[in-house]
């Protein structure tokens, strides 16, 4: 017998598991796939330098509200999130840079950074309490089609051959969506031919609640500050995009090596780098949907969109579908409206596509710039980020887009 479901959500991730949390209070049926197991919150200690995660994220105000909404904000402890409240950006060939204060914008801080398997550990918490979502753990999609006695509809099997269907089928399993691409949507996508290596280091020197990011016509660097009660500002997480051969090269190099690299990279503004974590890496691949929904499926966060990590908005741009879906959803059953309703899905589409794509556009933009040797553009792009340094209101502007505000 198949099991029957209004929303089914394939992808337990950071993205998939806060819109199930944001749908919990549906009077629906929801489920929850994910093919590995929860992670949980008693697992996570105190941190040495190989104990963190090589995936964070640098949490925006709309973010962290999101996520305070949900319950799970609070669940995440203040000793696994670091704040940062200032943000330099310079330019390596040149003397262009920016900076920000969060004073400037009269908050407490700019962002949080904090690692990814901690605030899922936490929503995964939330979502054990939920009595509205029923979980699949270490399961996959094996196969999908719409339900022909239906006007919409998907049937899904199982990988342990269990059978359920759903009204909507919502795709929040990454950028290499395996709901995605069986349902045959349409991309738009290219390869940046870089590395990012990401690792976590231990400086002589204090971030100081200051994220770093410099640009280069290698590719960007950011130093983004970790949370460390035993050398407390002594942490970092890196995130170095690197053309393909060299970043081979530099992660032959020893861990000696490897520091000495750093810190010139950075331009000694956290003094020697003294010791790096295991280090890996992953290419960089930009990917949209051509359209955001294909009958009763839709996709969200990666599943629909992958940037460049180099303004670490990923995860933000996901939450921001996470919102905006789960609003349109709600107010679909308000109204008495099918959840797969061509109109509820194109709402969203419309709500979130155009946003994505300015971001990745900008994005897009900054790479190319900074990435050009031409003297002339190097003077322009120094001239101009210092003339921005000096404009406050616009660099409110520019903070308040990037805290989602």
């Amino acid at each position: 017998m198949s099991k029957h479901f209004d929303i089914v959500i394939v992808g337990g991730g950071l993205v998939g598991a806060s819109l199930a949390l944001s749908l919990a209070d549906l009077p629906c049926r929801i489920a929850l796939i994910d093919s590995q197991l929860p992670k949980n919150l008693s697992e996570l200690g105190p941190k040495t330098l190989n104990d963190y995660s090589k995936r964070v994220s640098a949490i925006t105000a709309a973010s962290s509200s999101l996520l305070s909404d949900l319950g799970v904000w609070n669940l995440v402890d203040d000793s696994w999130k670091q704040a940062y409240r200032f943000m330099k950006v310079w330019d390596q060939l040149g003397s262009g840079e920016l900076r920000f204060d969060a004073d400037e914008m009269h908050v407490d801080e700019l962002g949080c950074i904090v690692e990814n398997n901690v605030m899922l550990a936490a929503m995964h918490a939330k979502v054990s309490e939920s009595q509205n979502l029923e979980c699949f753990w270490q399961q996959t999609v094996e196969k999908f089609e719409g339900v022909a006695e239906q006007a919409d509809g998907v049937s899904l099997m199982l990988s342990n051959g269990e059978s359920l269907s759903a009204d909507l089928l919502v795709a929040a399993d990454g950028a290499m969506s395996g709901v995605r691409q069986q349902a045959g949507f349409e991309m738009r996508e290219w390869d940046y031919d870089h590395l990012a290596i990401v690792a976590t280091v231990e400086t002589e020197r204090s971030h100081n609640n200051t994220a770093f990011q410099r640009f280069s016509e290698d590719g960007p660097l950011a130093f983004l500050p970790l949370k460390n009660t035993d050398k407390p500002g002594r942490f970092s997480s890196i995130v170095w995009s690197l053309k393909t051969d060299r970043a081979k090269h530099v992660l032959g190099l020893s861990n000696s090596e490897f520091c000495d690299e750093l810190k010139k990279e950075i331009e000694n503004n956290l003094g020697d780098v003294l010791n790096v974590s295991e280090r890996a890496s992953f290419p960089l691949r930009q990917r949209h949907a051509k359209r955001y929904f294909k009958e009763s499926v839709v996709l969200v966060g990666d599943a629909a969109h992958t940037i460049h990590p180099l303004a670490g908005q990923g995860v933000n741009l996901g939450f921001k579908d996470v919102a905006v879906l789960s609003e349109e959803l709600h107010r679909a059953i308000a109204e008495g409206v099918s959840l797969s309703h061509p109109q509820v899905l194109k709402r969203y589409q419309r709500r979130r596509q155009s946003d994505n794509l300015l971001m990745m556009g900008a994005m897009e933009g900054f790479k190319r710039l900074f990435g050009q040797a031409d003297p002339m553009l190097r003077l322009l792009r120094n001239t101009g980020m210092s003339w921005v340094n000096r404009q406050g209101t616009l660099k409110r502007k520019i903070i308040e887009h990037a805290m989602g505000l």
